[in-house]
């Protein structure tokens, strides 16, 4: 295979932003892996107690993730969101106002491979999320895996990330006084196996979950569509019905999550490797779909409603492609 090589007079700005984009990858694939073996050197090399005062204050905050999470202005205003931000770049677009005083489900699609959309615009400033919706704070829904693993956990925390059990996300939506926004990606991991440029294949259909949660807190339904976030990597051929594919539907049942063989581009050079390409992400926000609290929803409120919201995702969808370089053709579709 013939590897293309990245010029050596490359401007120090573009190196910087791979870089960011680079610690990002590692701390998605490694970091909570490396958070693990510092607790287990800690205990072998004699710092024993050090490690025995972190697993008390672990015990202590276990809940924290289910109950809002720990975010850090300071980290999410880091200067190296700015360099991951312009290495794609990511933007962020609003379609409408979003009135404070009431507390929003943002549904993102698609997932892609590593939901880097997601991260740019809800877990750093970098893009202007407080400065587009002023008085709402953005929280992003991950598996609630990530928080057991100890020193990551409180790290990931501080970008807004919380777990996406129901207590954690009805916790938030909860809130009185309005203002807040938990973003769930609602194909997750299964969607995840069909990301690859050019799929626009969205597992909505049975996705019923956050929408009874919506009516039962009260929270009104936004539909966010991220262009390019399909583009970013390349994956390894998955057919339905093949090996490769039954074992990752395996794991994901078993686990809970399942990674997908993904590749694109490496740091010196453009044949191979775990970097994204720098393709243009657009996440647009759509309007408030308005939803009327109710404790008990019925099946078919429940069903109605999902039904709304497909609609007027598509709907999103459809007004913006041709802006983004979806040919006029394409539509999406909801399995």
């Amino acid at each position: 295979m013939k590897i293309e090589f990245a010029p050596i007079n490359i401007p120090l700005r573009r190196r910087i932003q791979t870089f960011a984009v680079l610690q990002w990858i590692f701390t998605f694939l490694f970091l909570g892996q490396c958070c693990l073996i510092v607790l287990l050197l800690l205990i072998f090399a004699g710092y024993w107690y050090i490690a025995a005062v972190y697993s008390v204050w672990l015990y202590l905050d276990w809940e924290t993730p289910n109950q809002g999470g720990r975010r850090s202005e300071w980290v999410r205003k880091w200067t190296i969101w700015s360099y991951f931000r312009d290495y794609f770049p990511i933007h962020l677009v609003k379609t409408a106002d979003l009135d404070p005083q009431y507390n929003y489900l943002f549904g993102f699609h698609p997932h892609g491979v590593l939901v880097a959309g997601a991260f740019g615009n809800f877990c750093t400033e970098t893009t202007g999320f407080q400065k587009l919706f002023p008085g709402l704070t953005s929280y992003l829904c991950i598996l609630p895996m990530w928080f057991k693993l100890p020193l990551y956990r409180d790290y990931i925390m501080c970008a807004g990330l919380v777990s996406c059990v129901k207590s954690s996300v009805s916790h938030i939506l909860s809130r009185r006084g309005g203002g807040n926004v938990v973003v769930i990606v609602i194909g997750g991991a299964e969607e995840s196996l069909d990301a690859r440029p050019g799929a626009l294949t969205l597992k909505t259909l049975n996705r019923k979950g956050f929408i009874k949660l919506a009516i039962k807190c009260g929270a009104h339904l936004v539909p966010v569509f991220s262009f390019g976030e399909n583009e970013l990597f390349n994956q390894v051929n998955n057919p339905k019905g093949s090996f490769l594919r039954a074992t990752q539907e395996q794991l994901r049942k078993i686990m809970g999550f399942t990674m997908p063989l993904f590749h694109a581009r490496g740091v010196f050079q453009y044949s191979f490797g775990l970097l994204p390409y720098r393709k243009p992400i657009y996440t647009i926000v759509g309007k408030p779909i308005i939803v009327q609290q109710n404790h008990t929803p019925s099946s078919e409120e429940i069903e109605a409603l999902h039904t709304k919201y497909i609609e007027a995702l598509n709907k999103l969808f459809e007004e913006h492609k041709a802006q983004y370089g979806i040919p006029e053709k394409d539509r999406l579709l909801f399995s």
